[in-house]
């Protein structure tokens, strides 16, 4: 992984250029209005859509000043940047040509972060993956099996060393690679809203984007963010916790298979796909959550230990250390069973339902 100096470096200069993409796209969106919290003095709530989910922020501000408008904007010009479902965005016109030029500050440093997760975990983190999450039916189609054939033609395409880039422009080695950073999006617009507040002397929130999350500070009781980790059940309710983790100015990320699946011929088919084979995984890790310094960080590994099985994943925490993990599983005679890593071990608690 790259050096925490690296990364501040990258961020100060997105929120720089930042300040004024902000202003300028400002009128662009539909807001709705910051939720004031009549019991709790200095405490606001924004939420709204994004990135085909919802996000919610809450800070302290004895001041009360409303960002929802600044929030949405910045959103907005993300979107417009590395969404593949809008179709001139730069990530939209980099698909569908051999080069791009970068014109928003996001592009490059998701390919840096990228680069360092790919590397870090022998790619079973790669945005180059999409065509065949595409082909097993998690795309636009709906679920429906290929043929081996084509799943072997995809391959040679599915790997992120086919694209070379540097903090200018973006190439493809070979023609027809796809990248897709939905695996670490969210987590990289958390860390830019996170941001955002900083730069405006907030120091206590709580900014979450479809389940991914930052925590800086502390809450209005004067206490550590405290978020819950869902019950890895296919019928299971959002409000079913498994446990609760108190968030110590870290990001927060969690991946699963066990609710975005389908069956077909008596096969579970799971979305996450093994870059390497081009298959689904099947192994028996439900739910992956990490805790990393940032949020970009946290969204990728969560989805590579994902790929990687439990076994590979405790080993990869315990050779880098940097960051934490809370790991539920099926173990070998098919019972739940939950992992977690020394230094979260302060910060997390069981809910008993």
């Amino acid at each position: 992984m790259g050096s925490n100096a690296k990364k501040n470096i990258i961020y100060s200069i997105v929120l720089l250029l930042m300040v004024a993409i902000v202003y300028l796209y400002r009128q662009n969106t539909t807001v709705t209005q910051a939720e004031p919290d009549p019991l709790t003095s200095g405490r606001l709530v924004l939420s709204g859509n994004t990135m085909g989910t919802n996000y919610r922020v809450v800070y302290l501000d004895q001041l009360e000043r409303n960002f929802q408008n600044s929030v949405d904007s910045l959103l907005f010009v993300f979107n417009q940047s590395l969404s593949t479902y809008i179709p001139d965005s730069e990530i939209s016109r980099f698909n569908k040509g051999d080069s791009l030029i970068f014109e928003s500050p996001f592009f490059y440093p998701v390919l840096v972060s990228s680069q360092e997760i790919f590397n870090l975990t022998d790619g079973a983190f790669d945005p180059t993956v999409g065509p065949l999450v595409n082909l097993w039916g998690f795309g636009p189609e709906g679920p429906q099996l290929k043929d081996s054939l084509r799943i072997a033609q995809l391959l040679p395409l599915v790997d992120f060393n086919n694209i070379v880039f540097d903090d200018q422009q973006v190439k493809k080695i070979k023609p027809g690679v796809y990248l897709d950073f939905s695996a670490n999006a969210k987590g990289y617009g958390v860390d830019i809203v996170a941001e955002f507040l900083y730069n405006q002397g907030i120091e206590n929130y709580l900014v979450e984007i479809g389940g991914e999350l930052v925590a800086r500070g502390v809450n209005e009781k004067g206490e550590l963010w405290k978020v819950g980790v869902s019950r890895p059940e296919e019928e299971g309710r959002a409000e079913d916790l498994f446990s609760v983790i108190a968030l110590n100015n870290l990001a927060m990320a969690t991946s699963g298979n066990y609710r975005n699946y389908y069956e077909a011929d008596g096969m579970k088919i799971s979305h996450t796909i093994d870059p390497k084979t081009g298959r689904p995984v099947r192994h028996g890790l439900l739910s992956a959550t990490v805790i990393a310094d940032d949020c970009m960080t946290a969204d990728a590994l969560a989805t590579a230990l994902m790929v990687m099985g439990t076994e590979k994943a405790i080993a990869l925490q315990k050779k880098q250390g940097d960051f934490e993990i809370f790991l539920i599983y099926n173990n070998e005679e098919g019972n739940l069973s939950s992992y977690v890593s020394e230094g979260l071990k302060p910060y997390l608690s069981f809910v008993n339902n």
